[in-house]
């Protein structure tokens, strides 16, 4: 099925020389030393399989990491998986020889009615609610970060754009300190309009963000979900570098990688994160369900090292 889905000056110059010879030898280990990107999948293409399977399957695909989209594991919410079965999804995780690279499709039903930025307080406190027990949920399962997509949980309704996103800066903020304690990041997503009216470019989430101001609170970049974007993909990293917390992967039609031209169209960007020693996530998420889960998984993994030897 195909879904349609659009962060020293030195006194003398003998000593000035001397610095910057050992700037550069840092720099020549630091990138001798550089072991390739963190690889992760989501898990929402394996929908309906044994968690333990999926795990299984991401780890002998070369990935280290799996990210979670809470609604394909659940019923009505999180709360249905008890404190023991998280540790058995930490030990399933463990044995597959990956880690918990954290959530996304945060607010994707199930639960239904669900909606973060609706002028509905008692919806937004319901909302809330959930979303806190999702972070207990990410911190359970070691997740770093939680991706705030949800285009049809943040749209506006009957408000304008600018309201919805008070509301939303005012929501993140609810939330914020209780993502901290549990070492979670909420990272907001921009999305293009075609998904949704809230937060279209990386200049309105990065303003979403200094309005909330808040460490917990930081941002993302997924290639896919930059059509209103004025600029290139390598200049968007460059400029929000220093709050770009995970980075999604794709082809830009939501296909797995390999099936287009992001093997070339991708590496200036990926040459900037290499450049910047990003350690975070690189997250495969696709939105073609229709190819096999082993199909989606080792062909973009192969993509995502081609990719990687092209980088300098």
């Amino acid at each position: 099925m195909r879904y349609n889905r659009r962060d020293f000056i030195k006194t003398s110059a003998g000593l000035a020389g001397a610095s910057a010879l050992g700037w550069l030898g840092c720099k020549q280990s630091q990138e001798t030393q550089w072991q390739g990107f963190n690889y992760a999948m989501c898990n929402e293409i394996m929908k309906g399989w044994e968690w333990a399977r999926q795990c299984d399957l991401i780890g002998q695909a070369g990935y280290t990491g799996v990210e979670i989209a809470p609604f394909s594991l659940v019923e009505k919410g999180v709360q249905e998986i008890s404190a023991s079965e998280r540790k058995q999804m930490v030990q399933d995780m463990k044995n597959a020889g990956i880690e918990c690279a954290g959530l996304h499709w945060l607010l994707a039903p199930p639960p239904q009615g669900l909606h973060f930025t609706t002028p509905d307080k008692s919806v937004r406190d319901k909302t809330i609610d959930y979303f806190n027990q999702l972070i207990d949920f990410c911190g359970d399962l070691g997740g770093p970060a939680m991706i705030f997509g949800s285009p049809k949980q943040r749209n506006t309704q009957g408000i304008s754009v600018e309201e919805a996103k008070k509301n939303f800066a005012d929501s993140l903020s609810q939330v914020a300190d209780h993502a901290q304690e549990r070492g979670v990041k909420i990272l907001i997503e921009t999305l293009d309009t075609s998904q949704t009216d809230v937060v279209n470019t990386m200049a309105e989430a990065y303003q979403l963000m200094q309005t909330v101001n808040h460490p917990a609170v930081r941002m993302m970049f997924d290639f896919h979900n930059t059509p209103d974007e004025t600029k290139s993909f390598q200049a968007l990293v460059e400029e929000y570098y220093e709050y770009i917390e995970h980075v999604h992967v794709q082809e830009m039609d939501g296909d797995y990688l390999g099936t287009g031209n992001a093997a070339n169209t991708f590496i200036d960007a990926l040459q900037v994160l290499k450049n910047r020693g990003f350690d975070k996530w690189v997250s495969l998420e696709v939105f073609n369900f229709e190819p096999a889960p082993k199909t989606v998984a080792t062909e973009s993994m192969a993509t995502l090292k081609k990719m990687e030897a092209k980088l300098v």
